[in-house]
């Protein structure tokens, strides 16, 4: 890969959370993106699996539909995204505490939420940054 972009490698089948794959990241300064989705582990479990530590500068997280849920049955479920239909308090703990530890390591942190995560991804997010205490419009 060319230096100078940042680089960040989703991956969706747990198999590959290892210590050989976070070690290959962070020999290349790429970032793992914690995904919250039907069939991975929970955002806590993926850092475990990957030393509990960053592999690169930055963090990326995924909040995209709750862990056992398909994505069709969430469309169902949460549609028209204009409200909190399911709130997610471990999805939304495990977020915290990753982008804590990585405020405290330096490290910039991009969160992505998706409307299937609970129903409404503006309101999701808005009370990602009441629990951090970060204004809207704030760098992670």
């Amino acid at each position: 890969m060319p230096p100078g972009p940042a680089y960040a490698i989703e991956v969706r089948n747990p198999a590959i959370l290892s210590p050989r794959y976070h070690d290959i990241l962070r020999a290349h300064g790429v970032a793992h993106v914690y995904n919250h989705w039907t069939a991975m582990p929970p955002l806590s479990e993926q850092h475990r699996k990957l030393e509990g530590t960053f592999t690169a500068s930055f963090t990326v997280l995924r909040l995209l539909t709750p862990l056992g849920l398909a994505y069709e049955r969430a469309v169902e479920r949460y549609a028209p995204y204009n409200r909190i239909v399911q709130s997610q308090p471990r999805m939304r703990q495990e977020t915290i505490a990753l982008v804590k530890q990585a405020r405290a390591e330096g490290k910039s942190s991009y969160v992505l939420v998706n409307n299937r995560s609970e129903g409404c991804s503006p309101l999701t997010v808005q009370a990602l940054l009441e629990a951090l205490a970060v204004p809207a419009g704030s760098p992670l």
